[in-house]
C-alpha cells in the first residue's frame, strides 16, 4: 500500500463523510520530503484531529514509520 492509500484508509475509518476524503501529494522538496495533504469535510475535521491533536499526531507517527521503512521522508498536513 502506498502512503496515499494508507492516509486515506486511516481517515476514512474516522469520518462519517467518506466521499469527502481526499489525499494529494506534492513533489519532493529540495530536502527530499514529500508533503501529503489530507482534506476532509469540515464537519469531520474534529474527528481527524482529535482532542488536543492526538489522533492527528498518531496518524502522522504511523505514516512516518511506514515512510522510514521505505526510506522516504514525509510530512502529513490536514487541510
Amino acid at each position: 500500500m502506498d502512503m496515499t492509500g494508507l492516509i486515506k484508509a486511516m481517515a476514512e475509518g474516522l469520518v462519517d463523510n467518506k466521499e469527502a476524503v481526499n489525499v494529494t501529494a506534492d513533489e519532493p522538496n529540495e530536502n527530499g520530503v514529500i508533503v501529503y495533504h489530507l482534506n476532509v469535510a469540515s464537519e469531520d475535521m474534529g474527528r481527524v484531529i482529535g482532542k488536543k491533536g492526538r489522533i492527528a499526531k498518531a496518524m502522522r507517527s504511523i505514516v512516518r514509520s511506514a515512510a522510514i521503512k521505505n526510506n522516504m521522508s514525509v510530512l502529513v498536513e490536514i487541510d
